[in-house]
């Protein structure tokens, strides 16, 4: 009697351990439901969050850049730009290998139409000489040079503009840095004519390091919005906006 017990009192302490087979477990009566999912733009883009944060709205630090706000065509000319290999981003090629076009600007639209709040600046860590440089190139350019100003094209505020032109505000630093690199060096493309490829080529590096380390330095205005469009013609011939 007392080898039965001790028996019984094993196979209770191996079950309650979860130790034994599935098959050897019984069995609920019903099984149990599957939860459902709901089939919307928020609940599909979720692969989006992974990287460049919920909603959308990213950091300000590292490589992801904010994508709520942004002008649709803008969201949608680089996801059309991965899917053709303009930009080159193995995760994001993958993401869009197979959308058609018309998914792509869905997408364009469902992120434009996010209105977040933006995450403080990022600390200044150039010289005064260095900020300054980088803000005479944002709002004036470089005429000797043939460097047009930023604001030409992406607005008065810097947020942006209508129908394809992003907001440099609130982005990471590096991940500034690191795009001008690309659009110099020729690692991206839009297209043809290409006009930031153009821009970057004329820009040495201490002024890339100025115009990041000042757009990643500034608070957002109170309207974070994109402009209309642009107020004056296009410094530039931009292919971009042929997209």
């Amino acid at each position: 009697m007392d080898r039965l017990r001790l028996s019984l009192l094993s196979l209770a302490a191996v079950c309650a351990l979860g130790l034994v087979p599935p098959s050897a477990q019984a069995q609920p009566s019903t099984p149990a439901k599957r939860p459902i999912v709901e089939d919307t733009m928020a609940q599909r883009m979720q692969a989006c969050t992974v990287c460049h944060g919920q909603q959308g709205r990213a950091t300000n630090q590292g490589f992801f850049p904010r994508i709520a706000g942004k002008p649709a065509g803008y969201l949608a000319n680089q996801l059309i730009n991965f899917r053709e290999g303009r930009r080159h981003n193995s995760a994001m090629a993958y993401l869009v290998e197979h959308m058609s076009d018309d998914y792509v600007h869905e997408i364009g639209r469902y992120f434009a139409e996010l209105d977040l709040s933006y995450p403080p600046p990022q600390p200044a860590t150039l010289s005064k000489e260095a900020l300054e440089r980088g803000r005479t190139l944002v709002f004036h350019g470089d005429t000797a040079r043939g460097i047009p100003s930023c604001v030409q094209c992406h607005g008065e505020r810097m947020t942006g503009a209508l129908p394809a032109f992003p907001g440099l505000l609130g982005l990471p630093r590096d991940y500034l840095v690191a795009q001008f690199g690309a659009w110099r060096t020729g690692q991206r493309h839009a297209v043809q004519p290409d006009c930031m490829h153009t821009v970057a080529q004329k820009l040495a590096p201490e002024d890339i390091t100025a115009v990041a380390g000042w757009l990643a330095a500034q608070a957002l205005p109170a309207d974070t919005k994109p402009a209309a469009g642009p107020i004056k013609p296009l410094p530039l011939a931009c292919g971009s906006g042929l997209q």
